[in-house]
Formats: C-alpha cells, structure tokens, sequence
C-alpha cells in the first residue's frame, strides 16, 4: 500500500483530505502536529507529503527543511497565508507546490496527480549518467548536489533541478512558462514571478563563487538561459 502523509492540526481539514487520497488509491496517514508529522514520515516513507505549514511544536516549514535533507518525496505545502513572500520561502526550502487556504478538496488532488506525475516522468526520463559537468561546475541529479572549483554550494532541490535544466541546455533561451512548465509542472498555478524570485535567490549562492566562464543570463522580456563563455573556458 502506498501512503499519503497529511499533516495539519485541523481534524475537518485532515478527515476530507484523506476521504479523497482514498479515492485516489493511497492510505492516508494523519499528523496532527510538526513532530508528528515528521517522525510518521520517516517511519513509512509516503509517496507524498501534504503539509500545513502553522502546526503545533514544529512548523511545516522545518518539517519541510528536515525531509529534504534525506528525501525528494513531493511535499505539497498548504496554509492560509498566500503572500509571495511565503510561496516563495516555501518553493525555495524544497516544496514542490504551495496552496492557500481555503481550498478545493479537488485541486489539492489536481496538484498531487500533477507533482507525482512530474516524479514518475523524470524517472522514466532521467539519463544513467546523471552527472552533468560545465567547466568548473558540477550537477549530481542523483546526489542533488551541485560544485563549483570542487566546493559543494547549498542548493535547494528546486534550485539544482534548475541548474540541471539550464546547464544541460547550453545558450538555449528558456521562458519564464517554460521554466513553470519544466521545473513545477504545467498543472502549477503560480506566475513569472515565482520564476524571477527562484532564479534570483539561485544566483546569490552560486556566485559566491567565482565562474567566469559561465552565467545565467536574463533575456529581457522572454526569460532565462546558461550562457558560456568561450574565451574563458
């Protein structure tokens, strides 16, 4: 049996969430608090997470943070406060997706269908060499790590997905819906904006390190490419 792990402090929300993973054909288990939360995840492995982010004794953010550190598993947040401050954070410590309360039981399992088929296709595409090399940097898909001159950088999950998609395409010029697309899926309902902040806050880490062979560049009014340098390489 494949599990869903919900996780929020409200039992009306918990108990109509897991009467539509059932329908969906997964076993739900419910956490009530962060600590909760954490432990049912590490103790069964679910197919996915959705996560409130206000819980009693440890936020959904640090629940979040704690699971990316050993897994990939799809983590849905889900919270009342939609500013894009939050979206953000959210997207930028792992989140795959983010919903704001209220919502429909049905697009919470739109999402879900959306983010474990995105999984399923990168399994199914993903190349045996997943080791991608660019002059002094270097991308691990199966690690999820990412160099530079042999330094480890402290990417996100989404942050070294991106480097990945950029990188392996070389002065490719990729739109801001195509990134949406690309990296959180077509079923996603977020705007260029997620895209401009990701790429900024992805920047300020990786140049703090030199890499003058190479740059992500900004297309003005199209979007994004990984530019290389000749002469430098």
């Amino acid at each position: 049996m494949s599990y869903i792990l919900i996780a929020d402090d409200n039992k009306d929300i918990t108990d109509i969430l897991s009467v539509y993973v059932k329908k969906e054909g997964y076993e739900p288990l419910i956490a009530t608090d962060g600590v909760m939360a954490e432990d049912m995840y590490f103790k069964n492995e679910p197919v996915a997470v959705l996560l409130d982010v206000m819980m009693p004794f440890k936020d959904g953010y640090e629940v979040c943070k704690s699971i990316r550190q050993k897994s990939s598993v799809p983590i849905i947040l889900i919270t009342a406060r939609g500013e894009d401050y939050d979206k953000i954070m959210g997207l930028d410590i792992g989140a795959d997706d983010y919903i704001v309360k209220p919502f429909s039981p049905s697009e919470v399992m739109a999402r879900l269908r959306a983010v474990l088929r995105r999984i399923n296709r990168d399994e199914i595409s993903k190349d045996s060499d997943s080791v991608l090399k660019v002059n002094n940097m270097e991308v691990n898909l199966e690690e999820y790590s990412f160099m530079i001159d042999g330094r480890k950088i402290p990417l996100t999950k989404k942050e070294i997905e991106t480097m990945w998609t950029l990188a392996g395409n070389p002065n490719k010029v990729f739109t801001r819906d195509n990134l949406l697309d690309s990296l959180w899926g077509y079923d996603y309902y977020g705007d260029s904006r997620t895209v401009d902040s990701h790429i900024k806050r992805l920047r300020a880490k990786i140049d703090s390190v030199e890499h003058p062979a190479w740059s992500i560049k900004t297309i003005w009014g199209v979007g994004y490419k990984f530019a290389i340098n000749e002469e430098d390489i």
